[in-house]
């Protein structure tokens, strides 16, 4: 980590020992930090900065890997305290935002405090979800590639009025969403479950780094705290942050006006007034959300910030328009590293396996696909035909990526700097030349080798009709450009305007140039004057604190004293520096000439950014155009040099078909160094083998089996080719997971609640085109409980839902649920165990990785702890032990007489007869005169044992000939007996 380069520097920092005491008093009356756990304070000394508290442990522990950096303030006993170099402070805050998910505030030295600084005051505050406060600190030369998306939410009273009460809990969620970096606003307002099943989907479709939760309620309701805790758990499981605000905050009382004010006046209509703006601004006619909405423009402080205003937009988001994801499906299809994660393999993620992009825009809008599948088949087949041509055209493609794409600079965040008045003329010439490049990407569109028409029609559509446009709007911009800057000097990283712009700044330039030549007109005159060689012995220097003079050696300063002419200034150990009264002028005319010259110089760079600024619409929707063309041709890229090369899938409509996948890969897997892939086929027919249940030894590749098909899925939805010979996809309206052990102690939640809460949902929100995985469920609790539960939720799967199901599981007595629902199909993986001769040698287990029709017909368990490299003596324990049981078992099925369903079936309705008859008598004889009454007060209604018994036994007579005749019958009495 580049922190740790810099741990010896930043120890060398010392915080004056004067101010130790006033800062350890000013330290401990701070307020509290947030709620909310994860705040790092960091306070601003200056050339460097310092934490102190738990912040100082914490910071020496996670970024310095050591405690030698803390030290002391006030003595061994004294407050914990580390000192970090500015470079240094700013990639631990950037770490801390984004892979940490932590919140910062840094603290500056109050007016008057000087270096020995005791009191501070709070300057900026950031949070994942909210970076603007250090947006140009912290991110200005580095991409952003994700968008810092933070979310408010309010949930309303249960839906639905009067009739009978539902069994399932439903309530009205309003949220508001922002991304601060491309000034979007949003709202959705929709119905949820009592597990926040929507809620969950929302956050994985927008990325939510940040959440603005209300704090428990004004009445104290348990019901309420409940829900706030579930509300909770969701955003802990997602790993978004969670930031606690007063109910009262949430209100819309004042939203009409400040989206007035904020949004961009052609988004709403001239004649608009704030008495009808929520007739123009339909975000404002929702219920909850507006509240919702309230609450974040407040958090955010957007209208405290001129530059927003005008700049926003305002959309809807609807949960139906993509594919729906929960946090699980995150985890087992690997999308995006978890917040934190070490991310040391990109290939070990989705995320990281497609992004080829060359743009940070590019990055970002792929991150939004992956977790926004389409739905819409005619979307998803026209970006898999964009994929196809470049897959097709490997020169196109690498030559966009390496010439066009590769020099592109983030115009959202440019953008952004034009509409803060942040801008400069760098950013200027930066846009200047990404539109140079624009005849060049026209150029490599317009040569595709296409193969028909429609797809000619395809690009015009999609990208050159809309360059084109840019080319032209651009134009002029390009032309104020050449116009305005020194282009020359761009080589030398000088970003100036030219001096023949401005008649005033021509004139300016002329003096400095006479003035310049007035200079080594008098550096001549001296040189020949006491006859020294210009620039080797007499040096012409511009000093910061005498401005032009003359500098020679000590020795030659010899050949110079006591000449009147020369006015000695200072000696130090390069010299004797020393001036004449002509160039003392000529310094101070410089020095005159050059601050008016960088006056103008401002002055009109301000006006060529504003002019540059108006420009920012256009820039961004090419933008957007140009992240779109990175993604497509990023999908290309994977697509052709994977190991074995993609194809295009055949995508059919919802409920329209069966999934079928030849030779299918894990995308991830097969390119792990030193994998050798054996790809699998997949074919799940609609009402044959829609659900299929996996059993097989561990490692056998029973997992990466069923998720890789949830991967493909994904990926032919947003639009990729997927690693097979040959896919047909029907569109999935949802992925649900539930995969591994999920424990979450941490937050008081044991493996068994976490695999069942995230079941439950499962079971909630699957429809009967959904795509269920389904691994291992039920090993958090006994073996019994466990397969019950996994025998009753396939059960409803399959029979209730109908849903496109991968079950992998350890319990094969599972694997008879295809005898009750011809729909479901068994499946295993395949392990070859060598037979031996010599009984004294083990066998040997190989797995084979291959999957096919049937059932495991044996465990692996102990094979698969030898491969472990388990102690010998713990395997033959576990082998002698496993023995017994399974003789004690087959003990037990021997002595367990079998019988035909239909003679089963004809005895359990003659126990049915026999009880209704034994039920009717009882009644018969409590309501006549003979009634024999218990002891029991309390049961002084029932019949005795003794009576019913002889009731009943008066039943076995009567139906003593059917008995006779039902062996089963005669069985199960006989076990009673």
């Amino acid at each position: 980590m580049a922190l740790m380069y810099g741990k010896e520097k930043d120890a060398d920092y010392e915080i004056d020992n004067a101010s130790h005491p006033g800062f350890i008093s000013f330290f401990h009356k701070l307020p509290a930090k947030s709620p909310e756990k994860g705040t790092l304070r960091l306070f601003d000394r200056g050339e460097y900065y310092s934490v102190h508290g738990p912040d100082a442990l914490y910071v020496a522990a996670q970024f310095y890997f050591t405690n030698t950096v803390i030290k002391y303030l006030g003595g061994k006993a004294g407050l914990p305290s580390v000192t970090i170099s500015s470079n240094n402070a700013k990639t631990l805050l950037r770490d801390a935002l984004t892979a940490k998910q932590l919140k910062i505030e840094i603290y500056v030295p109050e007016a008057g405090q000087g270096k020995r600084a005791t009191k501070f005051k709070l300057d900026k505050e950031a949070s994942p979800g909210n970076l603007q406060a250090v947006e140009e600190m912290l991110f200005s030369n580095t991409d952003i590639t994700s968008a810092p998306i933070i979310m408010a939410i309010k949930v309303g009273s249960n839906s639905g009025a009067g009739g009978a009460v539902s069994k399932v809990k439903t309530k009205t969620v309003g949220i508001a969403f922002a991304d601060t970096s491309t000034r979007e606003l949003g709202v959705a307002e929709f119905v949820d479950n009592d597990l926040f099943s929507n809620t969950e989907t929302l956050i994985i479709q927008l990325a939510v780094k940040e959440a603005i939760i209300p704090t428990g309620t004004q009445s104290g309701s348990t019901e309420r705290d409940h829900e706030l805790k579930k509300l909770k758990d969701v955003m802990d499981r997602c790993g978004v942050v969670v930031t606690e605000r007063k109910p009262s905050e949430f209100n819309s009382k004042s939203v009409q006006d400040d989206l007035i004010a904020l949004l961009n006046p052609s988004s709403i209509p001239s004649s608009s007034t704030t008495v009808d703006s929520a007739l123009v601004i339909p975000q404002l006619n929702f219920s909850i959300a507006p509240s919702s909405l309230g609450a974040l423009i407040s958090y955010l402080s957007l209208l405290s910030d001129t530059s927003n205003r005008g700049v926003y937009t305002i959309r809807t988001h609807d949960l139906s328009q993509f594919m729906r994801l929960d946090a699980s499906a995150l985890r087992a299809l690997n999308l995006t590293d978890s917040p934190g994660g070490s991310g040391s393999n990109k290939n070990t993620t989705l995320f990281g396996l497609l992004n080829k992009c060359k743009t940070a825009q590019g990055s970002r809008m792929l991150a939004t696909w992956l977790k926004q599948p389409l739905v819409n088949l005619h979307e998803i087949r026209t970006r898999q035909n964009l994929v196809e041509l470049f897959v097709e055209d490997s020169n196109t493609r690498r030559t966009i990526q390496d010439d066009c794409l590769k020099l592109m600079p983030d115009m959202s965040r440019i953008c952004k700097r034009f509409q803060k008045g942040a801008a400069t003329l760098e950013d200027v010439v930066r846009i200047y030349q990404a539109i140079l490049k624009l005849e060049g990407l026209i150029a490599s569109l317009e040569s595709i080798e296409t193969l028909n028409e429609d797809q000619k029609a395809l690009i015009e559509d999609t990208y050159l009709s809309k360059l084109r446009e840019f080319d032209t709007n651009l134009g002029k911009y390009s032309e104020m450009v050449q116009q305005t800057l020194d282009l020359d000097e761009l080589e030398n990283h000088n970003f100036v305007i030219k001096p023949d712009y401005d008649e005033k700044l021509q004139e300016l330039a002329n003096k400095l140039g006479e003035t310049r030549d007035g200079l080594d007109k008098e550096h001549k005159r001296a040189g020949r004057d006491v006859v020294l060689e210009l620039d080797k012995k007499l040096h012409l220097e511009n000093s910061p604190t005498h401005g032009y003079v003359f500098r020679v050696s000590k020795n030659d300063w010899k050949s110079v004293q006591g000449n009147k002419k020369y006015i000695e200034l200072t000696t130090l150990k390069n010299g004797v520096f020393f001036t004449t009264s002509t160039l003392k002028e000529l310094a101070n005319d410089y020095q005159e000439i050059t601050a008016a010259y960088q006056r103008t110089q401002r002055e009109l760079v301000g006006h060529v950014v504003e002019i540059a600024s108006t420009y920012a619409p256009v820039l961004e929707e090419w933008n957007g155009l140009l992240a779109h063309l990175d993604v497509i041709i990023s999908f290309a890229h994977v697509a052709v040099n994977a190991p074995e090369a993609y194809v295009k899938p055949t995508v059919l409509e919802k409920g329209g078909g069966s999934l079928s996948l030849k030779e299918a890969r894990h995308p991830c897997l097969e390119v792990q160094d030193d994998v050798s892939f054996i790809p699998n086929d997949v074919e799940m027919i609609k009402d044959e083998s829609e659900f299929q249940i996996i059993t097989g030894p561990n490692m056998g590749g029973k997992s990466t089996y069923i998720r890789q098909v949830g991967v493909i899925a994904l990926l032919a939805q947003i639009g990729s080719f997927v690693p097979c010979s040959e896919a047909q996809v029907p569109i999935f309206d949802s992925v649900l997971c539930r995969v591994g052990a999920g424990d979450s102690q941490l937050r008081g939640v044991s493996t068994f609640m976490a695999e069942m809460l995230e079941t439950a949902s499962i079971l909630r929100s699957a429809s009967k085109d959904s795509l269920v995985i389904i691994d291992e469920l039920g090993r958090g609790t006994s073996t019994y409980d466990g397969f019950g539960l996994a025998w009753a939720i396939s059960e409803h799967i399959a029979s209730q839902i109908h849903a496109f199901c991968l079950f992998a599981t350890h319990f094969h007595e599972l694997t008879a649920l295809d005898q009750q629902i011809s729909h479901v199909k068994n499946l295993h993986v395949v392990a070859h165990v060598s037979s031996s001769s010599d009984l004294r040698k083990e066998r040997e287990i190989t797995l084979l990785y291959k999957v096919e029709p049937g059932v495991c017909d044996q465990s692996f368990g102990i094979h698969v702890a030898e491969l472990a490299n388990f102690p010998e003596s713990v395997v033959k324990l576990a082998k002698r032990k496993a023995d017994e049981l399974e003789d004690f078992n087959s003990e037990q099925s021997q002595t367990e007489p079998q019988f035909a369903p239909e003679v089963v079936e004809a005895g359990t309705k003659i126990v049915e007869e026999i009880l209704k008859t034994w039920s009717s008598n009882v009644q018969n004889r409590k309501d006549g005169d003979d009634i024999i009454m218990t002891q029991d007060e309390n049961d002084s209604s029932d019949l005795s044992p003794e009576a019913q018994l002889e009731e009943l036994q008066k039943c076995m007579d009567q139906y003593r000939t059917q008995i006779a005749e039902n062996p089963w019958v005669q069985h199960i009495i006989s076990t009673l007996g």
